[in-house]
C-alpha cells in the first residue's frame, strides 16, 4: 500500500540527517496522500541507521494505523491536525535542530530580517504560546498540533511553511515530503543567520550606545520583492516549467 510514497518518506526521513537537521532518533517525516486520506510516517524511535522504507507506518487521518508492524512516530497526531487544518500541504517535518530550536527554547519568533528569509517564508517564523496543563497532560501531541493551529489564525501557512513550538523545536511543511525537508533546511539555516544578525546587533548598541539596541529589520517591501519573485503568478526566478 502506497509503495512510492513510502520511498519518499523514508528517503525525506534519511535527508533529515544528511543536511543535519537530526541526531539520534530527533525527528520524523511524514507525507499525504490526499486522494486516500491516508498518511505514511516514520516509526517512533527507530534509528535512522536500520531503518528500512517498508517501516514506515500508514496511518488515516484518525491515527489508526491501516498499515505497518511498528508504532508511528509520538509526533503523528501533531502531524494529523496540521494536515487538516492546512489542506494544501502534502508532507510535515518535524526536527530538534540547533538554532530553530534555540529560538523556540527562547519563545521567540524568527524575524524576516533578510532575503533568504524572505525567499522562503513571507512573515515571521511564528512561535506558539505556552501549552496549558491540561493540553500537555491531555492529548499532548494532538494539542500541539492546535496550538500551531491557533497561531495561524492570522498567519497564511503556504506563505510561511513553518512554525516553532515553544519549549519544544520546529515544525516544517511543504507540497510534499522533499519540499517540507527543504523548508525545514532553510529554516535551520535562517534562524542561524538571525541568532548571528541579532548577536552582531546587540553587540554594536553596546558600543554605540542604546539608540542601536532595537531588533534588526528589514523593510517590507524587501520582503514582498523577493517572497513574490519565487512565488505566486509573477514569479521569475528559476526556469520555467515545460
Amino acid at each position: 500500500m502506497l509503495e512510492e510514497l513510502k520511498e519518499k518518506v523514508f528517503k525525506a526521513n534519511l535527508d533529515l540527517v544528511k543536511h543535519g537537521l537530526v541526531i539520534f532518533t530527533w525527528g520524523n517525516v511524514s507525507a499525504i496522500d490526499r486522494k486516500s486520506g491516508l498518511v505514511v510516517i516514520k516509526p517512533s524511535g527507530v534509528s535512522y541507521e536500520t531503518m528500512k522504507a517498508s517501516d514506515m507506518v500508514v496511518v488515516d487521518l484518525d491515527g489508526n494505523v491501516v498499515e505497518g508492524d511498528l508504532r508511528p512516530s509520538s509526533d503523528t497526531p501533531t502531524h494529523l491536525v496540521l494536515y487538516k487544518a492546512f489542506p494544501n500541504i502534502g508532507g510535515v517535518v518535524h526536527t530538534h535542530s540547533t538554532f530553530a530550536t534555540a529560538w523556540a527554547q527562547a519563545g521567540r519568533d524568527i524575524p524576516n530580517i533578510g532575503t533568504t528569509h524572505a525567499d522562503y517564508f513571507h512573515d515571521d517564523i511564528p512561535c506558539t504560546r505556552d501549552m496549558k496543563k491540561a493540553e500537555v497532560f491531555g492529548e499532548y501531541e494532538k494539542e500541539t498540533g492546535n496550538v500551531i493551529v491557533e497561531r495561524f489564525k492570522d498567519i497564511n501557512p503556504d506563505d510561511t511553511p513553518a512554525v516553532l513550538v515553544k519549549n519544544h523545536g520546529p515544525f516544517a511543511w511543504g507540497t510534499d515530503a522533499d519540499n517540507a525537508v527543504h523548508n525545514a533546511v532553510v529554516l535551520e539555516q535562517v534562524a542561524k543567520m538571525a541568532f548571528v544578525a541579532s548577536s552582531v546587533h546587540l553587540c554594536s548598541a553596546v558600543y554605540k550606545g542604546p539608540f542601536e539596541s532595537s531588533q534588526p529589520s528589514m523593510n517590507k517591501h524587501l520582503i514582498e520583492k523577493h517572497y513574490s519573485r519565487k512565488h505566486g503568478p509573477n514569479a521569475y526566478y528559476g526556469q520555467k516549467k515545460k
